[in-house]
């Protein structure tokens, strides 16, 4: 990877940026934005859905974020559930301002993946889901669907698994960085959030109410952890099912089932959050 300094044209400002292959994915990036520019979509979500699915077998890499210094990473040749869903979604929105240049991307991106759009150290990340819906949803990147669809349940979590697990994030073996991570997880004690439960959602009242291109967000088992896996609703010969990137098969790919069973496949997850991308 190479670090660079690039100037955004839609924020303004230099923003320090970490490329995988700067030539490749910036030709890549303009030429999709290109591509979507003329094409009518139905709604954002049926353009995030044709954005996903440009990646399909893109291969699964894990930690591709993680640097000596924390910079806006971008990297189309591998990807994980959380940046393969950030990298579609910001493609997405760009789309929609009917942008169609790589730096309008990356301005996207970081207020996706960025507390308040800003990149300010390791904890500025959006580590959390539940952190990263809250700060998206206040700044209108996109909507939390969940509570307006039948079945909807709501769970209340106390968020602290990163500061538990220190020993897994090498980050956080600078103390400052720990410390600021721990104040975040200070604002999720006894979190209420929206769920549908994994029993409900094969109902026709819920498989209804979602849109090909819904992001999907698998809430876990584990009880200082919200969400352990992400992806988004695609359809296929008229099912719903799930595209998102596999660490159990190493790419980017459609589920062989449909959304329900895929959820109850797994018995680390008890249900799944809805989001939608705002306009």
């Amino acid at each position: 990877m190479s670090l660079s300094i690039c100037a955004l044209s839609a924020a303004a400002q230099s923003l320090e940026v970490r490329w995988h292959n700067e030539a490749t994915d910036t030709t890549r990036i303009t030429d999709m934005l290109k591509e979507a520019a003329a094409i009518r979509f139905a709604n954002p979500s049926a353009r995030t859905a044709w954005f996903g699915k440009k990646f399909i077998d893109t291969p699964y890499v894990a930690h591709t974020l993680e640097g000596d210094n924390e910079a806006l990473t971008i990297n189309l040749d591998e990807l994980d559930c959380t940046t393969f869903v950030e990298t579609a979604m910001a493609l997405s929105y760009t789309a929609g301002e009917q942008r169609l240049g790589w730096q309008d991307f990356l301005y996207n991106l970081r207020r996706l993946r960025y507390r308040g759009g800003e990149v300010n150290g390791y904890a500025s990340r959006l580590h959390y889901i539940c952190d990263w819906a809250m700060d998206n949803i206040h700044r209108g990147n996109f909507k939390d669907i969940t509570r307006d669809m039948p079945k909807c349940k709501f769970m209340i979590r106390t968020i602290d698994f990163m500061s538990a697990h220190r020993d897994s994030y090498p980050a956080l073996k600078d103390s400052v960085e720990f410390e600021r991570i721990k104040a975040v997880e200070n604002g999720y004690r006894n979190h209420r959030f929206p769920y549908i439960k994994t029993s409900d959602l094969a109902s026709k009242d819920v498989m209804n109410s979602l849109r090909e291109g819904d992001i999907l967000a698998f809430v876990s088992n584990l009880k200082d952890l919200d969400v352990t896996h992400m992806g988004m609703v695609v359809v296929e010969d008229g099912k719903m099912k799930v595209l998102h990137a596999s660490s159990t098969d190493k790419k980017v790919e459609v589920s062989k089932t449909t959304l329900p069973d895929f959820v109850k496949r797994n018995r680390s997850w008890i249900g799944v959050r809805v989001f939608r991308l705002s306009e």
